[in-house]
């Protein structure tokens, strides 16, 4: 007789996520699974591990156990396990750290370890800081070397070109120690967000560092060709630098990487010098993040209170499935495989913590809650390592066990190195249902754009069955809580409720820090936490949650202060004091005199004639018509001059622009292309995006220079050389969704958008 599954109750939100990234799909790109055809694929092949310790498993009997607990949304397995375990590809894990060593043969086979890596779905972290500092010697060559930032555009060009599973561009984390000798440049190299998109950047902070700042006194620099003393900082003003740029635009983050090598639990394997792409997994070279989140939503019992007896067998189960994912695991590379297996380090992690203290009515920035979070993270990480020692009874303890901390000091035999996670839950949040991580929620209510229903109005479940249960539900009562952002001060709304569901910008960065380091207490691995901040936020402010951090033994921290980057565009629908919708953007005036210049470019559709002009900030309009005027073609060029030159007036970044025009095709192969120059001319759409290109590279005359004539020809010439790096990625900075083209919001140490779905980690 056959098992009875758990039939999955998934939100319509859910089912879109499943249907757009996990379900499969025939060549045709029609669907041919269910969700729970997906849970009992991933169940079955998870379970199918067992075999190899046991001939007589009873196979069976596990896959219901993790189908089960899949298809009720009690525990999810990160992505890479959801979309591919049962299939061809078989790759399983999310994130891996790769070692990059000191010579240009080492840099590029770690190039194609990336490369194999991005392929195969997986998000990769670097440690730069081996990289012999620029100008430095290079015998070999009796050259000088370029130092480690112009090799991490080598790598961020390479993820540009390689898609992901064949979906998506990869993520990187990149980090550097504070005192290596172009720590300063490293600091300043996202400065400007078109500039390495494919990459976090982290500085690595050393407790020698910590000690210069309290005490305002310099540190060393040292050469890691040498390792020798190449000169020193003053650590208040490189402090001040990092704080300025995270200010600025929420980079770099910092993480304390000496606190790091401390819970290291195999520091005679290696010493840790990277973490994955959000910063929550520590890693040494070669290792693997192996990931998966309880749903604390589901751990409350009837009488709604935490059932520790129902989350101890959640966690017991989860802890099983994720050992024998690490033995499913395809590994795109053997070192991987080999490291991995040699440790087997696991991360059980959470989510749905606001849910959770929304049910108990607790709120997020109260003692009360930092006080349970003690309580749940203390418990899982001691039940899920009980139950990865049991497993050690019958499986044996992980190979690197005699040479870990846990046999120095007596511990039994483990069969994780560790086993606790705190990662970003991305896209299987919003499948569970429930808040990401251990981040307060976004927003109570907001409008989400589908295709053919502008401006949806979403509202959070619980919110909504407690107003109404309450007796103040309202529309109007929503579209207030749209224009704050928040239902805190909110009339209508009875004090404990507003107190109760705090969103994120309710939540002060001092109760973000306290509810990380909460966590960070009892987790082997790291926390993925962003500390939210308003956009008045001063640069002291951002000090203060840096020192707090560190006191407060987090190992590492990232900021975002509201609407820093220039592409943001706020999901909410916040109201200044003016009653201007902060949203709204006016376009600047024109200027009575504006200088520009005109090209002419052959299309296959005739001469297309292009005026840029600008004004003092930068391009500000664009003008386009054909050699023969009139006609379809020439109304439609008119209309996309018009809306790049709304579209520049307005202050977008004319280069995301450039991107959205180049490449496109025209649908008539007897159109195009044509050359220009070096280059072919795609369509009309394609030259006026080229043309603007050609511009924002200077290739056209300075726009502060008098002129009565307009060069033409010369502008869109090409000599070969571009100092900008196009921003191709399609994982774009915090604002515009790549998708969708809706908003990009910034939580859990990654960009997510609530309209498509779309996430960057996951």
């Amino acid at each position: 007789m056959e098992a009875e599954h758990t039939e999955p109750i998934l939100s319509d939100n859910a089912l879109t996520v499943l249907k757009k990234r996990y379900l499969k799909k025939d060549d045709e790109g029609q669907l041919i699974e269910t969700p729970s055809e997906m849970f009992l694929r991933v169940a079955s092949n998870i379970a199918s591990a067992d075999l190899i310790y046991d001939q007589e498993a009873n196979v069976s009997r596990v896959t219901d156990e993790f189908n089960n607990m899949m298809a009720n949304l009690e525990f999810l397995p990160n992505s890479p396990t959801l979309m591919n375990a049962g299939r061809e590809l078989q790759q399983l894990s999310a994130c891996f750290v790769l070692p990059i060593e000191d010579s240009l043969e080492g840099i590029f086979e770690t190039v194609k370890q990336t490369a194999l890596i991005h392929k195969s779905g997986g998000g990769t972290g670097f440690s730069f800081s081996k990289i012999r500092p620029k100008n430095d010697l290079v015998k070999s060559t009796k050259g000088v070397s370029s130092g480690p930032i112009s090799f991490m555009q080598v790598f961020d060009s390479a993820t540009d070109v390689i898609k992901q599973g064949g979906t998506r561009r990869g993520a990187n984390m990149a980090i550097l120690r504070v005192d290596h000798p172009d720590i300063r440049d490293f600091i300043l190299s996202k400065d400007d967000n078109r500039k390495l998109n494919n990459f976090n950047i982290s500085v690595a902070i050393t407790d020698a560092f910590m000690d210069a700042l309290m005490k305002q006194t310099d540190y060393d620099l040292i050469n890691p060709r040498c390792n020798t003393k190449a000169g020193s900082e003053s650590a208040p003003e490189i402090f001040d630098l990092i704080v300025k740029q995270a200010h600025k635009n929420g980079e770099p983050g910092i993480v304390f990487i000496d606190r790091i090598n401390k819970s290291n639990p195999t520091p005679e394997i290696g010493d840790i010098e990277s973490t994955n792409p959000c910063g929550e997994q520590p890693l040494l070279p070669f290792e693997s993040c192996n990931l998966g989140s309880i749903n604390l939503l589901k751990a409350v019992g009837e009488d709604g209170a935490v059932d520790w007896e129902k989350l101890k067998r959640i966690i017991w189960s989860s802890v099983h499935f994720l050992d024998n994912v690490i033995d499913k695991n395809n590994y795109p590379l053997k070192e991987i495989s080999d490291m991995t297996r040699a440790n087997r380090k696991i991360g059980l992690g959470i989510m749905g913590w606001a849910d959770l203290l929304f049910s108990l009515e607790i709120p997020y920035d109260s003692n009360d809650a930092v006080k349970l979070a003690e309580n749940v993270i203390s418990f899982v990480d001691l039940e899920s390592k009980k139950a990865s020692a049991e497993l050690a009874k019958t499986r044996g303890a992980f190979p690197n066990f005699d040479r870990s901390i846990y046999k120095a000091r007596g511990d039994p035999p483990l069969r994780n190195a560790t086993t606790t996670t705190i990662a970003p839950t991305g896209t299987i949040s919003i499948i569970a249902g429930v808040s990401s991580g251990i981040e307060p929620l976004f927003a109570l209510a907001f409008k989400r754009n589908v295709l053919d229903k502008a401006n949806l109005v979403e509202v959070h479940t619980m919110f909504k069955e407690t107003a109404q249960r309450e007796g103040f539900y309202s529309e109007p009562l929503l579209e207030r809580i749209m224009e704050k952002g928040t239902a805190r001060g909110v009339l209508n709304v009875p004090e404990r409720f507003q107190r109760t569901f705090a969103t994120s910008h309710d939540v002060t960065p001092e109760w973000h820090v306290r509810m990380q380091a909460a966590f960070q207490g009892h987790t082997d691995n790291a926390v993925s936490k962003t500390v939210n901040f308003p956009h008045d936020t001063t640069m002291e402010d951002v000090k203060k949650v840096y020192t707090m951090a560190y006191d407060l033994g987090c190992k590492g921290v990232t900021i975002y202060r509201d609407g820093s980057r220039e592409e943001q565009v706020l999901s909410t629908i916040k109201k200044k004091k003016t009653g201007m919708d902060t949203g709204t953007v006016r376009p600047r005036a024109r200027p009575s005199i504006i200088h520009g210049v005109t090209g002419r470019v052959e299309t296959g559709c005739g001469a297309l004639y292009v005026t840029i002009n600008a004004d003092k900030l930068g391009p500000f309009e664009m003008f386009a018509n054909l050699g023969k005027g009139g006609g379809c073609a020439a109304a439609q060029i008119e209309a996309i001059a018009r809306m790049t030159s709304l579209s520049m007036r307005s202050g977008i970044d004319p280069w995301l622009i450039v991107k959205q025009l180049k490449a496109i095709r025209c649908p008539n192969p007897k159109q195009g292309p044509v050359g220009m120059g070096e280059e072919s001319i795609l369509s009309c759409p394609d030259a006026m995006g080229k043309a603007l290109e050609r511009y924002l590279e200077g290739k056209s005359p300075s726009i502060e220079e008098e002129r009565t004539t307009s060069p033409s020809l010369d502008f869109y010439s090409r000599d070969g050389s571009k100092d900008h790096q196009e921003n191709s990625s399609e994982t774009m900075v915090v604002g515009v969704c790549p998708e969708c083209g809706n908003s990009l919001v910034y939580q859990d140490g990654c960009s997510i958008c609530h309209s498509c779905y779309y996430s960057k980690c996951s």
